[in-house]
């Protein structure tokens, strides 16, 4: 009962209220979600089961695509729709100047994280700051949006897809479009397509799941590490990379490259964890069984 559900998360839901329900119907199994979606979005929510936790690291390094939906001429403190109002203005604009302008934001570029969000400054998360009217400075990060795909445009309203990098925040980019417009803007809708190779038209509902059918969904945890190339180690390397050796012959460090992870099998099909040739040697960096 090792692996990931693909779960289509409802709007209104926290992502803790899925892995609670989850638990519930696994009899409190050991159970954690990977990339939180806050409430008011939907979408694909990988939620990892008993010993797939330790890889789920591993599963959020991957691109994500979203449906967003912006609504200009608002700006609120959350930046999204259910956060109080802070300035409204106006809409006096082009078309074709709102379609740059939200292009312009594709490749690389600095994004500051917002106050309501689960990341922490000095031990405390910014959302419990927020919630107290303290605003403390964050730090820029690096992101990369890969596309950004205008689907339509009814003022006040832009809807698009992005396709973005793992530690994006879409309310941020929202917020960023507006002001960039001189108009202010607020995420109005969000919805998660896709995380990884987990894609919303694979998802099943929260609401179709229940204790009596929930195996049936559950993914094996090597299928999801797919993007991973895989490795098997010979029989005689066998109990030594399980108790944590690592392989130094030259002909097996050959057949991988530094600095890649791979899965690794034993016995032809039976994954074992992920591991890694580095410094001339290649040990099991994270162990499933």
């Amino acid at each position: 009962m090792d692996g990931i559900l693909n779960i289509n998360k409802p709007e209104g839901m926290t992502s803790f209220d899925v892995v609670r329900k989850v638990k519930f119907m696994l009899k409190d199994k050991k159970v954690g979600h990977t990339g939180t979606l806050d409430p008011i979005a939907s979408g694909v929510l990988p939620v990892c089961i008993g010993r797939a936790t330790k890889f789920a690291d591993y599963i959020v390094e991957s691109k994500k695509i979203y449906l967003a939906q912006l609504r200009l001429g608002i700006t609120t403190e959350t930046y999204d729709r259910e956060g109080n109002i802070v300035n409204i203005k106006n809409i006096d604009l082009k078309e074709k100047d709102i379609i740059d302008e939200i292009l312009s934001f594709q490749g690389e570029i600095e994004q500051v994280p917002p106050m309501y969000s689960a990341l922490k400054v000095n031990g405390k998360r910014l959302y419990d700051l927020a919630r107290k009217g303290i605003e403390v400075e964050r730090k820029k990060r690096k992101i990369t949006i890969y596309s950004i795909d205008i689907v339509n445009i009814d003022l006040p309203y832009v809807l698009f897809e992005v396709t973005c990098s793992k530690g994006t925040y879409i309310r941020s980019l929202c917020n960023d479009i507006g002001n960039k417009l001189n108009c202010g803007g607020t995420m109005w809708n969000l919805k998660r397509l896709s995380t990884g190779n987990f894609n919303i038209a694979d998802s099943i509902a929260l609401e179709d799941l229940d204790s009596e059918n929930i195996l049936n969904y559950i993914i094996p945890i090597d299928k999801a590490l797919y993007r991973y190339p895989e490795i098997l180690i010979e029989h005689k390397y066998v109990k030594k990379v399980l108790n944590g050796i690592s392989i130094k012959d030259e002909k097996f460090l050959n057949r991988t490259i530094k600095g890649q992870l791979y899965r690794v099998y034993i016995e032809g099909n039976k994954f074992i964890g992920m591991g890694m040739n580095k410094d001339f040697q290649f040990k099991i960096v994270k162990l499933f069984v």
